[in-house]
């Protein structure tokens, strides 16, 4: 493997308690008050899981890797399906609640932290990848294509990847330079500003966290794509018939808030 390069921003400060304060849960603050819809477009994680589920042809007993998985809300829902579910991320933050989440269901997922750049020695492991809720393109390009890469490894031939990611054109149109992104009862919220760098595609944010009268501010970045780009970096990855979808699961238009990108390898 190469070398991992730097990090554009500190993942460890934006993917820690107060994120699963504001986005885990039901009294959690739900979507944004006005501008980009980012990873509300669906009803839940039932309705997740069940697009997931159409678009990979999934069926019980296959095994799934979670890619990125966060607080494995989608990862539990597979494995109450009947997948045998691997969640991997880099937050131990997450990780300890998607065990717990996992118990409380009577689920069993095997999660393990590591880094997207360089998984494990897993060559042909998995039937299917997920990677989901805009979990891709937090690195250079040159990175980002590597990690195509290590999912088309750790897939089976014929195995099948979704990504679920912001669907640029709907992003582009309803772009705001700043918005309250996550609003509680008490008061508490998350508020970001935004900038767009057309020169390297990526969407830079700097966020005010509002919680128990105190303040403090992260920044973190994610690169935008449209679908003939994602699709031709997943050709050049190795994959083969890639489509893209909307979070309904009809094919992507406009309209859609959400792009899954479906890729098969030969």
């Amino acid at each position: 493997m190469g070398t991992v390069t730097a990090d554009l921003f500190d993942a460890a400060a934006m993917y820690d308690e107060d994120y699963l304060y504001f986005f885990a849960g039901s009294d959690a603050g739900g979507a944004p008050t006005h501008g980009p819809v980012v990873g509300t477009a669906y009803a839940g994680a039932s309705a997740a899981a069940d697009i997931v589920w159409q678009l990979l042809d999934l069926r019980p007993g296959m095994s799934v890797l979670d890619l990125a998985c966060g607080h494995g809300v989608l990862a539990n829902m597979l494995a109450a399906r009947g997948c045998r579910v691997t969640g991997l991320d880099s937050s131990a933050v997450f990780l300890d609640r998607a065990r717990a989440d996992a118990e409380a269901m009577a689920v069993e997922v095997e999660y393990v932290s590591g880094d997207m750049r360089e998984l494990p020695e897993w060559t042909a492991r998995f039937d299917r990848v997920v990677n989901w809720t805009t979990a891709f393109g937090y690195f250079d390009d040159a990175v980002n294509r590597t990690v195509l890469t290590q999912m088309a490894r750790v897939l089976r031939p014929g195995g099948k990847l979704a990504m679920d990611l912001d669907n640029l054109t709907k992003f582009l149109a309803s772009y705001t330079p700043s918005r309250v992104t996550a609003l509680r009862d008490n008061g508490d919220m998350l508020v970001d500003r935004h900038h767009l760098d057309p020169l390297t595609g990526r969407f830079q944010v700097e966020r005010t966290v509002v919680r128990d009268g105190q303040a403090r501010r992260l920044t973190f970045v994610k690169r935008l794509f449209g679908f003939p780009e994602l699709r031709d970096w997943c050709t050049a990855a190795g994959f083969t018939r890639v489509s893209g979808y909307g979070e309904d699961g009809s094919p992507l238009n406009a309209g859609h808030n959400r792009m899954v990108v479906v890729a098969q390898l030969p």
